[in-house]
């Protein structure tokens, strides 16, 4: 079995300039992290355009919805900005596509202390292979379907609703 990672930025993969003082895109951290979780499923990692999911509009919904029905595997992770991935999970959803697909993300850029991208990015690696076809969102060790989890921004994290 081989997995596909779609890497669509978010705060997963930003970087810190230092410079402007602000969190940017640069080189994909993807890499570094499939070689650091030890990963031993073939997986073909897929870079689409880098945005911010606040920023994202439906034609980059609809590239992620393509991207995942041209994929010729099953299982797909998904890295997305936190805030508007149940938006894109409910695109996906509705494109009833017989696979599974996992969307993931973090609160904190990998390259930055105490971030929660490894471990993310390897829950959401290690349901994807378990889970029947749907749309789920994996965070904070929980397991969602699309359409019954929230972003409690307050708190940081994902919950049921």
């Amino acid at each position: 079995m081989t997995l596909r990672i779609l890497a669509t930025g978010g705060t997963f993969d930003k970087h810190y300039d230092e410079i402007t003082g602000k969190l940017v895109f640069g080189d994909s951290t993807l890499p570094a992290i499939i070689e650091r979780a030890r990963i031993t499923v073939p997986a073909v990692l897929e870079q689409l355009p880098f945005m911010d999911s606040l920023e994202m509009q439906n034609t980059d919904r609809q590239r992620i919805e393509a991207a995942c029905t041209q994929a010729a595997e099953q299982c797909i992770v998904i890295i997305h900005g936190t805030d508007t991935m149940r938006e894109t999970a409910e695109v996906l959803a509705q494109a009833g596509l017989a696979k599974t697909i996992v969307l993931t993300g973090s609160m904190i850029p990998y390259e930055i202390a105490g971030s929660d991208a490894l471990f993310n990015f390897g829950f959401a690696f290690g349901v994807v292979q378990a889970l029947p076809n749907g749309v789920y969102i994996a965070m904070n060790g929980q397991v969602f379907e699309w359409d019954k989890v929230k972003k409690n921004r307050q708190a940081g994290i994902f919950e049921r609703c």
